[in-house]
């Protein structure tokens, strides 16, 4: 017979790999009752241009659907991909950087830089909801190389420009990765902050993944969300089942300051029992899930640099008590790839971007190469 416990364990996956935002019905809230850095302005609206294919343009909504309070952009198969602007206006902007929510997530994620910052350097930010997330469209077709395109398309038809920077944020590396694969002249510099990394790529060496129970977890969560996920649906939404809250009542998956983090969090918005019933959510979570981790068309320690002239950088950012991510993962694949900057916070867990400084810490980093000591490994902590 299968304990709680068990059934907790493979249950947790879906909250291992959630990056803790706010969902957007729950935003305002959020921002009453939680004192917070400043947060990039939203964006004033500017004229649509002529390469413009927005919502407002081609809005196609029916009776049943619900309403749609976000500006979308139609995608060239008919998609409708909701996006948020802020920092300073896009037409005066010296530094352009699009930002990739991971599972559970959305537009609405917390990035909260000083708008001292912001001013200063112009920077403009475009938050988007991934395809079956928020106000966007799912993608019956989704996968790496799709994910790529919505991420350029979307930059296209705002007209941003050539080239923008990007930063990918637990799950939302995977798109990112894909960047890196398929559109790496689109490029100005990457950012990935707590990437997830999938047990399946064939450059793991065993010895490093041999009894990672993280491992086990993916697996067995990858097959139920594969082969009967209506089953898997069904058991997270039963009222006796408490599995869905094990990741907030124990903090298996938090170091102590990811533990900090939550508490001035909403939690799990998207991993409620009434949200999980709609299916909608419950199969976008699924199908991203089943992208991240299931087969992918590179292995990205096989990659090319997308800076063969070293005008720019790809940065990992790893939290080294994080318990859903191994650092030890994060070292070896930035040891694989010499082109890529490896940073490490010695006290952090996943929840990185909710931590006091460090999206200004990210960022300057990434524009402006400036990388405080503090987060430079030490060589006597390189994995062989």
């Amino acid at each position: 017979m299968v304990s709680k416990r068990s059934t907790g364990l493979c249950i947790c996956p879906l909250g291992m790999v959630y990056q803790t935002t706010q969902n957007p019905a729950q935003q305002n809230t959020l921002q009453q009752n939680t004192p917070q850095m400043n947060t990039p302005q939203p964006n004033t609206p500017q004229p649509n241009t002529p390469q413009q294919n927005t919502d407002q343009q081609n809005k196609i909504v029916s009776p049943e659907d619900p309403p749609v309070s976000s500006s979308r952009v139609r995608l060239s198969d008919g998609r409708y991909l909701a996006y948020t602007e802020k920092g300073v206006p896009r037409n005066k902007a010296n530094h352009k950087i699009i930002v990739v929510h991971g599972f559970g997530s959305s537009k609405e994620m917390s990035f909260q830089l000083p708008q001292e910052l912001i001013e200063e350097l112009g920077i403009y930010f475009l938050l988007f909801d991934r395809a079956g997330y928020g106000e966007s469209d799912p993608n019956p077709k989704r996968s790496l190389k799709s994910e790529a395109f919505d991420i350029q398309e979307l930059a296209d038809q705002l007209c941003i420009g050539p080239k923008f920077y990007l930063i990918g944020v637990s799950m939302g590396s995977c798109p990112t990765w894909g960047c890196i694969k398929y559109i790496p002249e689109r490029l100005a510099g990457v950012s990935l902050v707590v990437p997830v990394v999938n047990y399946r790529w064939r450059s793991l060496p065993e010895k490093l993944i041999k009894g990672d129970y993280r491992r086990t977890l993916v697996q067995l969560f990858f097959w139920f969300a594969k082969h009967i996920p209506r089953l898997l649906q069904w058991w997270v939404t039963q009222d006796w089942n408490s599995s869905m809250n094990v990741v907030e009542r124990k903090p298996v998956f938090f170091s102590n300051r990811d533990t900090e983090a939550l508490k001035k969090s909403t939690g799990f918005p998207m991993l409620t029992k009434d949200k999980l019933r709609e299916r909608v959510v419950f199969d976008a979570l699924r199908d991203d899930f089943l992208v991240c981790f299931g087969n992918w068309e590179f292995d990205p320690t096989e990659l090319s640099s997308p800076f063969p002239q070293n005008e720019s950088s790809v940065q990992i950012w790893q939290g080294y008590e994080d318990k859903v991510v191994p650092f030890e993962l994060q070292r070896y694949i930035s040891g694989k790839l010499p082109w890529i900057k490896y940073y490490e916070v010695p006290d952090g867990g996943h929840l990185l971007v909710h931590y006091s400084g460090l999206c200004e810490a990210i960022t300057r980093a990434l524009l402006l190469g400036e990388v405080n000591p503090l987060y430079i490994p030490s060589t006597s902590k390189t994995v062989p």
